[in-house]
């Protein structure tokens, strides 16, 4: 396919692709202040009910997961900038019209923000992580933290922009300023991904950097590069999609009611909206700093590291009082970000790098899937604990999650290593 000449950018220095990545990554971390808009969402367009609302928050998570494998196999073919670029596109386009959508019709926002915006975003998340990936095969782990970190410190940078917009645009009208925020939003993600998406272009052919030699080629094997097909014939595919499902649960809940569970514990409102902050603060951190311990001890290792936490932290979220609840927010934020760094180079480290894009993609269908579940358990308990006046009511799903962890430390110990070769060749 012949694509036009602005898409033909040549690359000398590895490191602006990752910088164009990072900042195009900090748009997308506006999935994760959703808290700042779940009240006012569900309040003025869903009648008070949160777990309709949270279903936008949930639904923009699974529809990016199937954006991450329809763009990445798009990205095989053309290349991964015209790919983030119409990515961008969309993402736009779906919150500006999110902002449109009125009460007498509230479904629409979860075509909007949730379709078209979890659309975009697809085509955007795992074509970066990708793409910086084959630019640093030396560092693969450490690469995917900081790219997959900087979307977790967009939630820092927005989360405050957000909150201002919200009440300069809402003049104190719950809901108003929150839908007027989403245009604001689109036209910046539609500046820094369609700048940025043209500075994301691959390696050359057979790309090596300078004095490093494979690990596989120094002991005369290399990882077979799987395709699509190939890998989900394999029962590593489904252990490793399986396990992010359930291992993410838990973080999820969390990113989205931070806000509203931090209010319910005695805080300030304007306290809780740090809480959102120091969960993408986190969040951001998590992923940059599991990404290089798993360069360190290994994937399978890390992977198994955050789930023991995970299951053991998450039900004291109840039992938490005061300031201490943002503490915990943060452990919480720190292990989710942890899995989200790690599995983009567990993929890569089983299935190759070549076909990295798609491949991750249908590996985030369970993300996808976990995104959809958690939203909707947390959103049905958060009701109840709000009918009922009191946040102790949210408990089952925070024992579902450490549960849903718990489940996943039994599928992760079954992962076996991935297939070598030995003819020193990948296919």
């Amino acid at each position: 396919m012949k694509l036009p000449r602005i898409f033909d950018i040549k690359i000398k220095n590895r490191a602006i692709p990752v910088i164009a990545g990072a900042l195009i990554q900090m748009c997308l971390g506006t999935a994760y202040i959703w808290s700042v808009f779940q009240t006012g969402v569900a309040n003025y367009l869903f009648s008070g009910n949160n777990a309709n609302a949270a279903l936008t928050f949930s639904l923009l998570l699974a529809i990016l997961s199937v954006g991450s494998a329809f763009g990445g196999k798009i990205q095989d073919k053309i290349g991964p900038s015209p790919v983030i670029v119409s990515g961008g596109i969309i993402l736009a386009l779906g919150f500006f019209l999110s902002s449109l959508v009125k009460p007498s019709a509230p479904w629409v926002i979860w075509l909007t923000y949730g379709g078209l915006g979890g659309l975009g975003m697809g085509f955007i998340y795992s074509t970066t992580i990708a793409c910086c990936q084959k630019w640093f095969p030396d560092k693969r782990g450490l690469i995917s933290g900081i790219i997959v970190s900087a979307l977790g410190f967009g939630g820092v940078i927005f989360t405050p922009i957000a909150e201002s917009l919200i009440k300069i645009l809402g003049k104190n009208v719950q809901g108003v300023g929150e839908l007027k925020t989403f245009a604001l939003l689109a036209l910046i993600f539609l500046v820094i991904c369609t700048l940025g998406g043209l500075f994301i272009v691959n390696p050359p052919s057979g790309y090596k950097p300078k004095g490093w030699t494979p690990p596989a080629q120094q002991s005369g094997v290399t990882i077979k590069q799987y395709t699509p097909l190939e890998m989900l014939k394999t029962p590593n595919y489904y252990l490793i999609t399986l396990t992010l499902m359930l291992a993410c649960m838990a973080g999820l809940m969390m990113i989205g009611f931070a806000k509203p569970i931090s209010q319910a514990k005695g805080i300030s409102a304007n306290v809780a909206a740090v809480g959102v902050m120091i969960i993408s603060i986190f969040n951001s951190f998590g992923r940059l700093f599991w990404g290089w311990v798993s360069d360190k001890v290994g994937r399978k290792q890390t992977v198994l590291i955050l789930l023991i936490l995970t299951a053991v932290i998450i039900p004291f979220v109840t039992f938490t009082k005061g300031y201490m609840i943002l503490v915990l927010i943060g452990v919480i934020g720190f292990s989710y970000g942890g899995f989200l760094g790690t599995f983009p180079a567990l993929t890569a480290d089983y299935f190759g790098t070549k076909n990295m894009g798609s491949n991750y993609g249908f590996v985030l269908v369970g993300f996808g899937i976990g995104a959809v579940a958690s939203s909707y358990i947390a959103g049905y308990f958060r009701d109840k604990a709000t009918q009922a006046g009191d946040i102790s009511k949210m408990l089952p799903a925070f024992i579902f999650a450490a549960a849903a962890a718990a489940v996943g430390i039994a599928l992760i110990m079954l992962l076996k290593q991935p297939k070598v070769k030995d003819d020193g060749k990948n296919n």
